[in-house]
């Protein structure tokens, strides 16, 4: 597996960013196999945050940061794993927002469950507009100072409140966010959707990425098995005659490749300009190697093309 610059971070990490959201409801031998696998391929990026995990519909926060940590003491790899995590979400017994008190205690949360000294890359999980940006980033930077976190990334963030956050980091000599984790696929959504709390890429955003060097990383790449399972089907935020055309050229390139849809996808993520990290999730072996086989798949720059300009006024 290939590296990639994190932004402006001075750091490279795996180009495929491997999502544990979800391994609180498999079982634990399974969820270490295809963490163990991800391992194999050269994988070290791994995505969770404070509030993943659930019992009776709630969300109780920390499970998964508590088995990331088992994993990690088991396999004695803490040293070649880059760990993100992030604050902002309500959980069980915490509110939403990124207020400097929250940021601060839901690190020391945080390092515990997983057992570590210090988190690789803390996301805010949200835009708080309730809290000054000044205090958000400058908490931020206590922690960086402190040596309990390396650097920092925003999630769920508009073009110009990143611009800002950054602006403001840049002038007081702070750490700044070095990549954005948004919700992005090949398929686009129709113009105004909204994902309420989540937040698309838009326009905007791809621009600020390229010229500023923040690295984007996609979550919701694959749209929850849309592109592939029959039982799974686009929210109606992408129905249009633009996803018509996205996927006639998704099809047309993935037979040329022999790949499937989900693998062209992540395939044309890792080969975009500058390229885009998805967060690929499996709960089963099988998911694993489909995901894993697109780091196999090399799209031609004619593939590449028909890819990016493919829309419903193409043709």
């Amino acid at each position: 597996m290939r590296t990639v610059p994190l932004g402006d971070s001075g750091v490279a990490v795996s180009e495929v960013c491997f999502g544990i959201m979800r391994h609180w409801a498999i079982q634990k031998q399974t969820s270490f196999g295809i963490l163990d696998r991800y391992a194999e391929l050269g994988g070290s990026f791994i995505d969770n945050a404070n509030i993943y995990g659930r019992k009776d519909g709630e969300r109780t926060g920390g499970v998964i940061e508590s088995l990331l940590g088992e994993w990690m003491r088991e396999r004695h790899n803490r040293a070649r794993v880059f760990i993100a995590t992030k604050v902002g979400f309500e959980y069980q017994g915490v509110e939403r927002g990124v207020d400097a008190q929250k940021i601060e205690r839901e690190c020391e949360k945080s390092l515990k469950r997983m057992g570590v000294e210090a988190i690789d890359l803390y996301y805010a999980h949200v835009d708080d507009r309730a809290a000054p940006m000044q205090e958000i980033v400058e908490a931020f930077s206590r922690l960086v100072k402190a040596g309990k976190v390396r650097f920092i990334g925003a999630s769920n963030f508009t073009a110009w409140r990143l611009a800002e956050a950054r602006l403001l980091s840049e002038v007081s000599g702070w750490p700044g966010y070095c990549c954005i984790q948004q919700r992005y696929s090949y398929l686009r959504a129709k113009p105004g959707a909204d994902f309420y709390p989540q937040v698309a890429v838009n326009d905007d955003l791809l621009d600020y990425c390229a010229t500023r060097g923040v690295a984007l990383v996609a979550y919701s790449p694959l749209l929850g098995g849309a592109y592939t399972r029959s039982d799974r089907s686009f929210r109606e935020q992408y129905r249009g005659p633009d996803t018509d055309a996205r996927l006639n050229a998704l099809d047309s390139v993935a037979a040329e490749l022999g790949a499937t849809r989900n693998q062209v996808v992540l395939a044309w993520m890792r080969n975009s300009d500058p390229p885009v990290i998805p967060v690929v999730a499996a709960s089963s072996g099988e998911q694993m190697e489909e995901n894993m086989g697109a780091l196999e798949i090399e799209p031609s720059a004619d593939q590449m093309s028909r890819l990016d300009q493919a829309s419903a006024g193409s043709g």
